[in-house]
Formats: structure tokens, C-alpha cells, sequence
């Protein structure tokens, strides 16, 4: 009965994704878009005929996984170095703006100050999924965008990690910042172990069986969830131990066909996690929130992209570089959702439900608008106007 539930569950995500994609190319919308619309409409605060989309949600996030080892996987370390030396400060400056919007405009809508300082800090993010997705990487052009953008969106994912560390030191008696001093020595480990793995036990394996592509199937998947599992034992996140797990054979002959075999499961994957985030709103929570939260989006979706290309063009960037940049940057993210659903689930005595509807309701919000705007002013991978239209 459980394994006929879950194939029912999986064609109606999978026919209805197809059936709404259909009419939102049509109408020159994401792909994105539909996913989470087709949540919406599917789940628990909808028609009802998901009413459990936790199985979606973890599918979904083994998709975060794959997405940023595939990530890891496109990055030379030398380069990545030296990108993320010339494009921390604009990380943290960024982060700094939009954690202080978030906490003036909570308040003044009568959230407490943690409230408020977690609402703030889920707006410092921008999505690694949508901004990697709308990215073609056919062009020199889109290839020096995208280093850029990976470098702020990985500096961000950093400064995600440290507010879940802080969040998880709150809920728990033994002090915040030992949690930290513990991540900051996991952390070098954690990538000692990736770069000697792979000189000393995947490059011969590899170099020996690189013919049997199914192996190196096997290998990539098996690289992949053992280093995302190893940085979860070792206190960090599973996103971060996939991107150390890819960079670490950034190098080697084989990372291009790695990242070719996993895309489709990758796909796979993402439908499910935008479906869920979809499927996980409580519709019946928008008419209590969503005066901050269109004011936040709107602060969000014009502060964003303003202040990313500001900063960049003072980087060196040049100003297409730069524009571009900040327009594919201007979004919450989808460690916005995580922050927020952790901090209620932690600290329920401290974080209403109404502030984490609050977080999910911007962030759907600019998921929307900045998918629309990237799709129709810039090329994607998935534009309807073939001038647009990039791999």
C-alpha cells in the first residue's frame, strides 16, 4: 500500500509539473515557477491530494546535494581562491544591508527582536538554485558571471552555516560559539579528506576503470553522499560536504562526465524540492502576513540587484558583468526556508509560526518575480524567446 502511495504521489507531481511547465512556457514564465505553484496547488493547504509532501521534501533536498557538488565539480580551487578573495567583502557588506532591512521592517510590524533578527538573517541570502539554473555556461560572457556569482552565493552558504551554528547554540546549553570553534577546525578536515581521497584512492580507481562509465556513475554518486555524510557527522551541513566533494576533483579528466551522468538526477531531484516548498505554505497564514511580506519582497527585489552591482562595478567588474550579476542575485533563497524552519522548530518559545510564514511567503515571492524578470531580460536555458535561449 506504501510503495503504491508513493507512485501515485510521484505521477501526480510528475504529470502535473508537465502539464503546468506546458502553459507557463506559453506564457514565458520559469519552469521554477510552475514547480511551486503546482505545491501549492497539490498539497496539504490546496486540493489535498498530496497531504504529506515530507517524502518530496527529502528527494528534493538530495537535489541541493547533487546541485552543489555539480557546482564543485565546474570550479578550478586556483580560481575559486581567488575569486572568493576578491569577492568576500562584498559578501559580508551585502549580508549586513539586508540582515539590517529585515530586522527594521519585522519590528515595525511588531515582531520581537529574535523574530525579527532571524527574519533579518534569512534575507541575506540569494538562491544558489534559481541563480545556477537561469545561468547558461556556453559563453565567456556567462562563464565570468557565473564565477562571480558562485563566489558570492558560496560566501553566502558559509555565512549560512555559521547563523544555523548560532541558532543551534541557542536551543541548547552549552555555548554558541563552541559550536563555532568546533566547525572552524571540522572545516579544514573536511577538505584535507576530500583532496587526499581523491589523489590517493579516486584518481587510480578512476584512472584504471574510466572506460566503464556506469562505475564512474557509481563512484560520482557514492564521492558525492559520502563526503555530504561526513560533513553532517562533522557538524557541518551536507550542502557543504557535496561542494568540497566536487571541488576536490574539479581537476581530474573524468569531472566533466561526472557532471554530464548526474544532471538528470539533478533535475529529477529539483522538481521535488520546489514542489515542497510549494506544498509545505499555509495558505491560510497569507491574509496575517502578507502586507510585510510584499513590503519585504519589494525591498528585496530593488535592493538586491542595486546594491550586488554597485558593489561588483567597485570590485572591477564592469558594468554589464556587474548589472547582470545583481539582477540574477536579487531573490531570497532557499536558505531562507531552512533558517526559518529551523528556528521554529528550535526555538518555538521564541519564533512564532507567523515569522516563519512570514520568511516563506517573501521568499516564494521573489522566487517568482526574479524567475520571470532573469527569464525575460536575460538568457536562460529555459527562455521561450530564442534570442535568449542559452545552454
Amino acid at each position: 500500500m506504501e510503495h503504491n502511495q508513493i507512485l501515485f504521489d510521484l505521477f501526480l507531481i510528475f504529470t502535473g509539473a508537465a502539464v503546468v511547465s506546458t502553459i507557463v512556457l506559453f506564457t514565458r514564465q520559469s519552469l521554477l515557477v510552475a514547480y511551486i505553484f503546482l505545491g501549492i496547488l497539490l498539497g496539504p493547504w490546496g486540493l489535498k491530494l498530496l497531504p504529506n509532501a515530507e517524502m518530496a521534501r527529502e528527494v528534493g533536498d538530495v537535489g541541493i546535494i547533487l546541485l552543489l557538488f555539480l557546482l564543485g565539480l565546474e570550479l578550478d580551487p586556483r580560481d575559486l581562491w581567488h575569486m572568493l578573495r576578491k569577492i568576500s567583502w562584498i559578501a559580508f557588506v551585502s549580508s549586513l544591508v539586508f540582515l539590517a532591512v529585515g530586522v527594521m521592517v519585522s519590528m515595525a510590524f511588531g515582531f520581537s527582536r529574535e523574530e525579527a533578527l532571524v527574519i533579518g538573517s534569512a534575507m541575506m541570502f540569494s538562491s544558489t538554485i534559481i541563480g545556477l539554473k537561469l545561468l547558461p555556461s556556453t559563453t565567456l560572457h556567462h562563464q565570468r558571471i557565473g564565477e562571480v556569482m558562485i563566489s558570492v552565493l558560496l560566501l553566502q552558504d558559509l555565512i549560512a552555516i555559521v547563523v544555523m551554528l548560532f541558532l543551534h547554540g541557542m536551543s541548547t546549553p552549552s555555548p554558541y560559539w563552541q559550536d563555532l570553534g568546533f566547525a572552524l577546525i571540522t572545516l579544514p578536515a573536511l577538505l584535507l579528506i576530500g583532496f587526499v581521497g581523491e589523489r590517493y584512492l579516486l584518481r587510480p580507481l578512476l584512472s584504471r576503470f574510466d572506460r566503464v562509465q556506469e562505475y564512474v556513475f557509481l563512484v560520482a554518486i557514492a564521492w558525492c553522499l559520502g563526503m555530504a555524510k561526513l560533513a553532517s557527522l562533522f557538524g557541518l551541513s551536507d550542502e557543504v560536504g557535496a561542494f568540497i566533494a566536487g571541488v576536490a576533483i574539479a581537476e581530474g579528466p573524468i569531472a566533466h562526465y561526472m557532471a554530464d551522468a548526474l544532471k538528470p538526477i539533478r533535475d529529477f531531484c529539483l522538481v521535488l524540492f520546489f514542489f515542497t516548498i510549494g506544498a509545505r505554505f499555509n495558505l491560510m497564514a497569507v491574509p496575517e502576513i502578507i502586507i510585510p511580506a510584499l513590503i519585504l519582497s519589494v525591498l528585496m527585489l530593488l535592493l538586491k540587484p542595486w546594491l550586488f552591482s554597485f558593489l561588483l562595478k567597485k570590485s572591477g567588474e564592469s558594468p554589464l558583468v556587474a548589472a547582470e550579476a545583481g539582477a540574477r542575485l536579487g531573490q531570497g533563497s532557499e536558505f531562507s526556508l531552512l533558517l526559518g524552519g529551523m528556528a521554529y522548530m528550535l526555538m518555538p518559545s521564541m519564533m512564532s509560526a507567523k515569522a516563519n510564514y512570514l520568511i516563506q511567503a517573501t521568499t516564494i515571492i521573489t522566487f517568482i518575480i526574479s524567475c520571470y524578470w532573469v527569464v525575460l531580460r536575460y538568457p536562460t536555458p529555459m527562455a521561450v524567446n530564442k534570442k535568449l535561449q542559452r545552454d
